[in-house]
């Protein structure tokens, strides 16, 4: 057997809008990680781009199960000393809720120049509002298959 790869003109993207109202934040990122890298689709190839597009909308909604909130930290380090600062999912979640969203999804995406570029791809809004409506997304759900 041949195996064929998929020229870049040839790939072609969709726009799909995605309600993070209420969804488990952990299952909704393997979802989207899933579908920005492309492989839902037959012609995924490890080291090519050939995703679609991901708009989030409600991130502040979004859901964790068990003691998240109040334990999981977000930490980052200027540099200098002393300069450690943290944050609980729940004080991140009020600041910045697409920041988590992000980052959950980054973590799951290829490390390198081929993750970043698929990062792009991802748009993510705390509330309703977008500004994509030109591009027509698709709403999709995110419910697992095969689970009812």
């Amino acid at each position: 057997m041949k195996t064929t790869l998929p020229a870049v003109k040839d790939i072609t993207r969709e726009w799909l809008l995605v309600d993070a109202q209420d969804q488990i934040l952990g299952r909704m990122a393997t979802r989207i990680a899933l579908i920005l890298r492309g492989k839902h689709k037959v012609i995924f190839t490890p080291h090519l781009d050939t995703g679609d597009f991901v708009i989030v909308i409600n991130a502040k909604n979004v859901k964790v199960t068990g003691n998240k909130l109040k334990q999981k930290l977000y930490r980052r380090y200027s540099g200098y000393p002393n300069g450690l600062s943290e944050r609980t999912l729940e004080e991140q979640l009020e600041r910045h809720p697409e920041l988590v969203l992000q980052q959950a999804v980054k973590r799951m995406l290829p490390a390198g120049p081929l993750g970043r570029q698929l990062l792009t791809k991802l748009k993510i809004y705390p509330g309703t509002e977008h500004p994509h409506q030109s591009q027509q997304p698709k709403p999709i759900s995110m419910a697992l298959h095969g689970t009812s």
